[in-house]
């Protein structure tokens, strides 16, 4: 079985209160210590390895992003899937020699940029046209941004999770979704779920109990961990 059958077959057959838990490394030494965890697999965000390079989230230019993912990879022997926010505007064929050669099994992909939702049928076409030239060697996660973008019916990111679907994508990614509507969103979505678990809110088995496939962190953990830093800091004087 290839690394990404692996990968996806980690997503199949999860009990309710039972998600895959992917916790997000923002470099090669955190992915260690996730990795060390016994976590079976690894999720890169975007935002916490934009911050460990020294760049605002969705200002890391592509080559920088593409390394850094490569050297968490290379840290590992466990499955890694690479937030890569909208694919720099690289064509399919492009994109996924990229992800490739960096050794992830899968990637996020979302569908707004710069603030704006992207037309969904136009996203779904350049999803399908990934899934084509990658096959079966990527685990793709089509990211809904409706929430985060302020458009709180659930409907709308149904309808645009079809799509994702219909063209390929392994899971749906309804980022920023309330906790409350999770039930809704997986009875009108097939496939598996990926929820973000919030810093206090409901835990991962509570969100596996609501509809969560998978529940991954964003830049939660690098955020916390930076808190802590900061607190050890102050006591050093």
């Amino acid at each position: 079985m290839s690394a990404a059958e692996t990968f996806r077959a980690l997503h199949r057959h999860r009990l309710p209160d039972e998600p895959l838990v992917l916790p997000g490394p923002w470099d090669a030494a955190s992915a260690r210590v996730f990795a060390e965890a016994g976590f079976p697999a690894l999720a890169t965000p975007s935002a916490g390895i934009a911050a460990s390079l020294g760049y605002a989230d969705g200002e890391t230019p592509a080559d920088e992003m593409f390394a850094a993912v490569a050297r968490i990879v290379r840290a590992v022997d466990v499955p890694v899937s690479a937030d890569v926010e909208d694919g720099y505007g690289l064509a399919p064929k492009e994109l996924v020699e990229r992800l490739l050669e960096t050794g992830v099994v899968g990637c996020n992909l979302e569908d707004s940029h710069g603030g704006v939702l992207k037309d969904p049928r136009e996203h779904a076409d350049w999803l399908a046209q990934v899934r084509a030239e990658a096959g079966g060697r990527l685990f793709l996660n089509a990211r809904v941004d409706t929430f985060a973008r302020g458009v709180a019916d659930p409907a709308r990111a149904i309808e645009r999770a079809a799509l994702y679907v219909a063209a390929g994508a392994d899971c749906v990614y309804p980022i920023g979704a309330p906790a409350d509507v999770l039930p809704l969103l997986r009875a009108g979505i097939q496939g598996p779920l990926n929820v973000f678990a919030r810093p206090g809110g409901p835990s991962p088995r509570d969100l596996g109990e609501l509809g969560a496939t998978r529940v991954t962190f964003g830049p939660g953990l690098q955020r916390r961990a930076m808190a802590a830093l900061g607190e050890i800091a102050a006591r050093l004087g």
